[in-house]
């Protein structure tokens, strides 16, 4: 069982590990040449699935276009 302090600790831990994700995510986009408007920018950022997430890194990797990634979300 976990102190409270303790369960804070991996509450931030895994927040740190989503938002590091979605940065992924945007830097492959990035990379890519692929062009993005700020509300799909904040979409990304904002997703906290770790499986949608998943999803998302492995459409950008060949993307040509932001809905190549987000479609269906």
């Amino acid at each position: 069982m976990m102190t409270v302090g303790e369960e804070l600790i991996e509450q931030g831990r895994q927040k740190g590990i989503l938002e590091g994700r979605a940065e992924s995510v945007l830097r492959i986009l990035i990379a890519r040449g692929v062009r993005m408007d700020d509300n799909t920018r904040e979409l990304i950022l904002a997703c906290r699935d770790p499986a949608l997430l998943d999803q998302w890194f492995d459409r950008a990797l060949t993307a040509t276009s932001v809905s190549d990634v987000t479609s269906g979300a």
